[in-house]
């Protein structure tokens, strides 16, 4: 990976941070809304732990999202060495008929 894709790398992660924070806010404020009972200061504290709750959850899912990924990678690679190898195989049998039958032409 270069410098330069690393860096947009880092650059999208911390964008997607953001909008899963702005957005655990977001649902955090509307989970407290109907809780009129709540003080201010109780109702700061349920919504930021309703955040941090959020942003967890979004990472668990995204870690696994991550190892899917990494499997299906290794998958789909060992899918595309196999039929590689079986299309060299094919060309190389074509590849000798042909040489075979042109030997047998000739002679």
């Amino acid at each position: 990976m270069s410098l330069t894709d690393e860096f947009l790398s880092d650059i999208e992660g911390h964008l997607l941070l953001a909008a899963t924070r702005e957005d655990g806010r977001t649902a955090a404020v509307r989970f407290s809304a109907p809780l009129h009972w709540l003080t201010d200061a109780q109702r700061d504290e349920v919504e930021r732990r309703f955040e941090a709750e959020y942003l967890a959850l979004a990472r668990v899912s995204w870690q696994r999202t991550e190892e899917r990924a990494g499997t299906l990678r290794d998958e789909y690679e060992a899918i595309y060495r196999d039929l590689r190898r079986r299309l060299l195989a094919g060309w190389l049998l074509i590849c000798a008929l042909a040489v075979g039958v042109l030997a047998v032409c000739l002679a």
